[in-house]
């Protein structure tokens, strides 16, 4: 008999628990932070002066402006106007029959107002993230499965497989890193827990030196593993991000936040 939602997470952080038995729930907030205190050290000297504080403040311009064809704005598209309210995505969406993402339902919103998509990886949709993010910042991760919805435990099924699923010319799964050899090194870095992975976005990364989002990410990592990276906002990708923040309720909202 196959495992529902609420086993999966609960033998999720078992794993956890007694990989790194030094940390409590709230600690894998902060990612990679949390295990490798000589990262850290350097992290928080960086959030003194964050560089994702411009898109904070950029994303609430775009946030409040007007849509021009409409005289509407994002705030008419989402629960509470769209404040507080990014630790609940990606949300089950019953008349759609799928994961919405925070991101999709930006854009969803914009397609709504006869406006033309953004971007799924950079730009002003990572801006507009970023303010949504910082306005839940410190809520806990509260994404819920429908399980008298099949199409939902479906898509969080999906979701799963995918992570555990050894692809690419490389064989890897997200698994391999993140579960099976999360706080080993490769090469100079330190792999992060799953735990946790999917509150920090918007992200301001040194090695881009920009701000991207969550999908970008995915796809950056099916291509080092040298296997197909499905387009970002994607179903796949939307299910893979329902399982992983499912796993993480429970971890406080970090981003946007700084990552190397």
């Amino acid at each position: 008999m196959q495992a529902g939602p609420q086993q999966d997470q609960q033998q999720f952080r078992e794993h956890y628990r007694q990989l790194f038995p030094q940390l409590q729930l709230q600690d894998y907030a902060n990612g990679i932070y949390a295990i490798d205190p000589v990262a850290r050290e350097s992290w928080l000297a960086i959030e003194e002066f964050p560089p994702y504080e411009d898109a904070i403040d950029q994303g609430e311009k775009l946030f409040s402006a007007p849509f021009p064809k409409t005289g509407r704005h994002y705030a008419d598209c989402f629960p509470n106007h769209g404040i507080g309210i990014a630790h609940r995505y990606p949300k089950w969406d019953k008349d759609k029959g799928e994961a919405v993402t925070l991101a999709k339902a930006l854009n969803d919103c914009r397609e709504s107002n006869r406006e033309q998509l953004l971007d799924a990886e950079k730009g002003d949709i990572t801006q507009l993230l970023a303010y949504m993010a910082y306005t839940s910042r410190g809520k806990t991760i509260e994404i819920v499965i429908p399980e008298d919805d099949p199409r939902a435990l479906a898509a969080y099924q999906q979701g799963k497989d995918f992570y555990y699923r050894r692809q690419g010319q490389l064989n890897f799964a997200c698994a391999t890193c993140h579960v099976q050899n999360a706080g080993k090194r490769i090469r100079s870095e330190i792999l992060s827990a799953s735990l946790g992975h999917t509150g920090n976005w918007p992200t301001y990364r040194l090695k881009w030196g920009e701000m991207g989002t969550l999908h970008r990410r995915f796809r950056e990592c099916l291509s080092q593993i040298k296997a197909e990276a499905q387009p970002a906002q994607s179903a796949i990708l939307r299910n893979l991000e329902y399982f992983l923040s499912f796993m993480s309720n429970g971890i406080p909202i970090t981003g946007p936040s700084t990552r190397k």
